[in-house]
């Protein structure tokens, strides 16, 4: 499976955020998305969702050979802050994901088994999600989204403010959980990327270029991402 993008471009008035990008997606992996704040990471992902429209350009996946479109079901889009129903507890929250899902999910597991994925503690099960700790709040964001199996997994910096442990419990999860789809996750932090990521993509002045991770072990070639990110070129 192959997640193609194809001339995708996207403007607010007068600045150019996407710049025709042209870029395939293989499953399997997780792509690191590195850029500055204000890149256009987000733009990406939102135009990619269809939570906005771009400008011009188009993308499809691509299985055995046939070309199809995306449907809303085929992506998972996790957010940097994390979007939780908090009137609900955090079974509540899951059998309800699990109700409306049910006819799509194949061998759904039982709400404790997903919960011992993200190690959400028993005791914090039944507690309302309004007092749940932001890093539970993301780890349940994280966890609906790969409950519905998506082929598409986006993941805009959702790391990020997390503490050491339960950052590296979501990175193990997400290594876990990359066969199958493709992983897109989008980061503005170099050592994090490369700690997480099969291939680094680096997003700038619009436009997407592969970096390779045996370049970045060189201090030299780090100076000069940096560079380019702080100036929004990369040549």
């Amino acid at each position: 499976m192959e997640f193609v993008i194809e001339h995708l471009s996207k403007r607010f008035e007068q600045k150019e955020v996407l710049k025709d990008i042209d870029f395939t997606f293989q499953e399997g992996k997780i792509y690191g998305l590195l850029g500055r704040n204000g890149a256009g990471k987000t733009t990406l992902f939102n135009c990619l969702n269809r939570d906005i429209k771009a400008d011009s350009g188009t993308f499809f996946l691509e299985e055995h050979g046939t070309r199809r479109d995306v449907a809303a079901e085929d992506i998972g889009y996790v957010l940097s802050t994390p979007t939780v129903p908090e009137f609900l507890t955090g079974r509540e929250f899951l059998k309800f994901f699990l109700d409306i899902n049910e006819s799509a999910m194949q061998n759904p597991k039982t709400l404790d088994e997903y919960f011992d994925m993200v190690s959400i503690a028993p005791e914090d099960r039944d507690k309302l999600l309004k007092d749940y700790s932001h890093g539970m709040k993301n780890k349940m964001q994280m966890l609906i989204n790969i409950m519905a199996q998506p082929k598409i997994l986006l993941l805009d910096e959702p790391l990020t403010s997390l503490d050491v442990v339960v950052a590296e419990e979501m990175k193990q999860l997400l290594r876990s959980l990359k066969a199958g789809r493709i992983t897109i996750f989008s980061t503005h932090i170099m050592d994090l990327a490369l700690d997480l990521c099969d291939e680094i993509v680096l997003l700038s002045h619009g436009e997407l270029e592969v970096v390779e991770k045996s370049n970045l072990d060189n201090q030299e070639f780090k100076e000069k991402i940096i560079a380019a990110l702080k100036e929004g070129a990369y040549a």
